[in-house]
């Protein structure tokens, strides 16, 4: 699919506004909705239509599951914030201000770091340091750059896509990144969530491509931390940036190729393969190094 394919295609666009991309689906009617067309449900997000619809059925009493107050309904339907771009660095400040604290500190950051030598049986298998690695920062600075970024990408990439599908991207490249770490500097200790960032932006750039957007800035920064993760000596795990990049890209171009109605399952099965290839590939270093 091309940037111009991808313009002309009316399932790319709010039904409501024309003019506005989405990549978000009222879970009803399955119509490409916007964020302000958007209501939050426990299922997910519904069009206006049928947020009304499902209200006139409750007062005719054939529906009872939906909120008998409509306010926070009507405030939710106009709510854009990236919420779950909010959580990840909330989350993850605070797990950093736990690692400052005497005694206890060094305790968290051994526990969530990621070493591949966690994932050898004989060691001890703790996998969910594949993910946590993401919570834990080498220092303030460090956390204050990653944080800076997912902020910045998050408050465009989350409301395109949806809450689900931006959580999904953040660790399927956390997982990317620790998997390519893994593969080539095995036994090596990592922290830090810059694979997960790295997995934004190349999300981002695949996607500004087949929305047509000018990509130059992003394709430029992801050239310039580039630059500076293979500087001698900056003890940066370019690993961890190069795999959680590529995951990012690879879950973005499945975003833009699935886009419409007809292949949301597909594009279900095909998350979940890339999280198996993943899982999969972790046992080449318990094979060569074990």
């Amino acid at each position: 699919m091309t940037s111009a394919d991808f313009r002309t295609n009316p399932e790319n666009y709010c039904y409501r506004h024309p003019d506005r991309q989405s990549f978000v689906l009222c879970q009803r009617c399955l119509r490409t909705i916007c964020p302000e067309c958007q209501t939050q449900m426990p299922v997910g997000v519904i069009c206006p239509e049928c947020l009304r619809d499902q209200q006139q059925q409750q007062q005719a009493g054939r529906v009872t599951r939906m909120p008998r107050r409509r306010g926070p309904a009507r405030a939710r339907a106009t709510d854009t914030r990236p919420l779950v771009t909010y959580a990840i660095v909330i989350v993850t400040s605070l797990t950093y201000l736990f690692t400052l604290i005497p005694g206890i500190g060094d305790t968290v950051t051994a526990y969530l770091a990621f070493n591949s030598a966690f994932l050898f049986p004989g060691i001890g298998f703790q996998p969910w340091r594949l993910l946590t690695v993401t919570l834990v920062h080498a220092s303030l600075w460090h956390l204050v750059l990653n944080m800076l970024a997912l902020w910045a990408l998050g408050r465009s990439l989350e409301p395109l896509l949806g809450r689900g599908r931006f959580l999904a991207l953040y660790l399927l490249s956390a997982l990317g990144g620790s998997v390519l770490v893994s593969l080539l500097a095995p036994g090596t200790w990592v922290v830090g969530a810059s694979g997960a960032v790295w997995g934004l932006l190349g999300a981002m750039f695949v996607i500004g491509r087949h929305l047509g957007v000018n990509v130059t800035a992003i394709a430029i920064l992801l050239g310039l931390n580039l630059v500076i993760t293979f500087l001698p000596g900056s003890g940066i795990s370019w690993q961890a940036h190069i795999g959680g990049g590529l995951v990012g890209a690879l879950v973005g171009f499945i975003f833009a190729r699935t886009r419409a109605i007809r292949a949301q399952r597909r594009q279900m099965w095909l998350l979940i393969g890339v999280a198996a290839g993943l899982l999969a590939l972790l046992v080449v270093p318990v094979v060569v190094y074990g």
